[in-house]
């Protein structure tokens, strides 16, 4: 999820931006999903087009479009962030299609 920070959410302070995630955006999340997890990237000082990145991992179709509708709900929807793009994808989705190793997973 590439998203780009509205005034509404640099006018606060760091403490009131913390606040509203923990008491306006993670409780319905957690509310009204399950088999959901987030990492977040902060991209700002080296984009203009988007501030942050959201990594979403879901378990299924079902438990991602719970958390976007429960997003959506949420002052985090076009309030605190532009939502620029969503980039939907599975991980090494070719390789398990074709029965082939992960080769593009690298570690070293």
């Amino acid at each position: 999820m590439l998203v780009k920070t509205t005034r509404a959410w640099l006018d606060k302070t760091p403490e009131e931006r913390m606040h509203a995630l923990t008491t306006e955006i993670v409780p319905v999340i957690e509310a009204k999903t399950t088999g959901v997890r987030s990492r977040f990237f902060d991209t700002e000082f080296y984009s203009t087009r988007v501030t942050d990145v959201w990594l979403w991992e879901a378990r299924d179709h079902q438990a991602y479009q719970l958390l976007i509708d429960a997003l959506r709900e949420t002052p985090f929807w076009d309030h605190y962030f532009e939502v620029v793009d969503l980039l939907v994808g599975v991980e090494n989705g070719y390789a398990r299609t074709y029965g082939f190793d992960t080769v593009t997973t690298i570690n070293t």
